[in-house]
């Protein structure tokens, strides 16, 4: 997502800027091409000699070195940048960018930059600082700027405090870059996405499910939210996490709404309950088809000389053929479907019976594909097409699927 991408990371002087190298090293990794520049309190926590070895480059900390490669760094770097990063950022620092003060090489490169080139900016300070009226005022200026401001995590301060304004973990700020640099596609969008397994209960203590990970449906959420839609993502039970969804403040995060279920009746009512205010549904959860008939009040016991147990089943709610049966002519129904024979004839009759507008096939006889894995081999399925994808990481196939979706239902 970040390959080949120019980011500037501007370092204020906290303590936060000890965790910058380790950033540094994965943007890095991802592709990103990175300059840094500091104020000359922030290489009291980090020295140029380790962010020259990360980057590759020499550090801008100082507008009138004679070292700088160009006599106005703080506008060269702008015109080569896709990106700015600043992190941490102290409050004196939001404070400057926020009104204009530009006297150091970090702020003067901020203000060639804003509202030019996108800014994420991922402040840290004490709990005190941060929740200040006027730190807090900046903050929102920044973000009416257009700039993306991550949100203070919660967790031990430096200070010895508790309170709200440790610096976002990398991997929030790393999705904070991608979503800014992401077009906003989707900017109004409301999208429906389910996601996971279902558990449909023997006994207190069994269920019947299946291998899903939920891991295709998350990274669906992701690439919405990326694109600036608000999502609603119904989740049977997963270890999937969505930390890095929500880690901008209230004034600019691209809206999630998570709703947790265990069954297929849960998920069924939780999504006709919110498939009215969808434009776009996207049915990935793997949701069973059967459930017991009824759930047993104590744990089942086994018999002396008992030989099989059966277990009565009834069919669950079709949440597929539910939505599809009532969508309007504003709204795209997506969904998918798992084979294991007879893929492209299955998938065909699912597409028609549920009224789909695009149904996404995959096989669990192609290797690589299917439950667990973060990878998936899949063929997109529309009306007028059929489009055959390599394998590729579960994040690249819903970035195709999106991509799918602008394309021949957006556009």
């Amino acid at each position: 997502m970040l390959k080949g991408r120019h980011i500037i990371v501007g370092i204020s002087g906290g303590i936060a800027a000890y965790k910058i190298p380790e950033l540094i090293r994965l943007l890095v990794k991802q592709g990103a091409e990175v300059r840094v520049t500091t104020t000359k309190n922030a290489l009291q926590f980090v020295t140029e000699t380790t962010l020259r070895t990360l980057s590759g480059h020499a550090v801008y900390s100082d507008v009138f070195a004679a070292v700088n490669e160009h006599s106005t760094e703080h506008i060269s770097l702008p015109e080569w940048a896709d990106l700015m990063l600043v992190a941490p950022a102290t409050a004196n620092v939001v404070g400057k960018m926020a009104y204009g003060i530009a006297d150091d090489a970090l702020t003067t490169t901020f203000a060639a930059c804003v509202a030019r080139k996108p800014v994420v900016i991922a402040p840290a300070m004490n709990d005190k600082m941060y929740s200040n009226p006027t730190t807090q005022e900046a903050l929102h200026s920044l973000v009416s700027k257009g700039v993306y401001v991550l949100d203070c995590a919660d967790g031990f301060l430096a200070c010895g405090t508790n309170g709200k304004g440790r610096m976002q973990e990398s991997e929030s700020i790393i999705e904070a870059c991608i979503t800014a640099l992401t077009p906003q596609t989707l900017e109004g969008k409301q999208v429906l996405i389910t996601a996971g397994p279902t558990r449909e209960k023997i006994d207190p203590v069994r269920f019947v499910s299946n291998y899903s990970s939920g891991k295709m449906g998350y990274a669906i959420a992701q690439e919405c939210l990326r694109r600036g839609a608000n999502v609603t993502l119904i989740a049977g039970p997963t270890s999937q996490h969505i930390s890095s969804f929500l880690s901008f403040g209230e004034d600019n995060i691209n809206s999630l709404t998570l709703i947790t279920v265990e069954s297929a009746a849960q998920m069924a009512q939780a999504a006709a309950e919110h498939w009215s205010k969808a434009d776009i549904g996207v049915l990935s959860a793997a949701v069973a088809d059967f459930t017991p008939v009824q759930v047993a009040r104590e744990k089942l016991k086994k018999h002396p000389g008992q030989t099989e147990f059966v277990l009565p089943m009834t069919l669950t709610t079709d949440i597929a053929a539910a939505l599809g049966s009532t969508k309007t002519e504003r709204q795209l129904l997506v969904g998918f479907a798992l084979e294991t024979e007879n893929a492209l004839e299955n998938a065909y009759s699912k597409f028609r019976n549920k009224n789909l507008d695009l149904i996404v096939l995959n096989s669990l006889r192609d290797e690589g594909a299917g439950f667990g894995v973060d990878t998936n081999k899949v063929t997109l399925i529309t009306e007028k097409s059929k489009t055959n994808l390599p394998l590729l990481s579960k994040q690249e196939v819903a970035v195709s699927i999106i991509d799918s979706i602008e394309s021949d239902f957006l556009s």
